[in-house]
């Protein structure tokens, strides 16, 4: 048996390695958990952008909702050209740098389209 996560109407929402390409249902997971590009200060809104594996199909990477972040065509070409790292905090992808980028690497997320919450005094 293969275990499955299903959407509100039955589709199905992991598939595991059986397929590279993101279904629908996943693309509208990811619409609505993203809203846009993912990388961080990009305003590219989630019509515009691409589903990419967080870990590469290449490196065994799952077509899951939970291996996937919106990523619009700059920002998905510069992940793989520059050697950037996603992984996600609490369903939230965070980005980090490549060492000739941030020598200290430090993770960094988009807040345009989820703003922190206000800061407590």
């Amino acid at each position: 048996m293969i275990p499955v996560l299903l959407g509100t109407n039955g589709e199905i929402l992991e598939l595991g390695r059986k397929t590279r390409l993101f279904t629908p249902a996943q693309r509208l997971a990811l619409t609505a958990r993203d809203q846009g590009c993912t990388f961080p200060n990009c305003t590219i809104p989630a019509p515009w952008c691409a589903a990419h594996h967080i870990t590469y199909w290449s490196r065994q990477g799952p077509t899951n909702v939970g291996n996937g972040a919106l990523l619009c065509s700059h920002h998905h070409h510069l992940i793989h050209k520059e050697q950037w790292t996603i992984h996600t905090r609490n369903g939230v992808p965070w980005f980090t740098p490549p060492r000739h980028i941030d020598p200290a690497q430090k993770p960094q997320q988009n807040h345009y389209f989820k703003p922190p919450p206000p800061q407590r005094e």
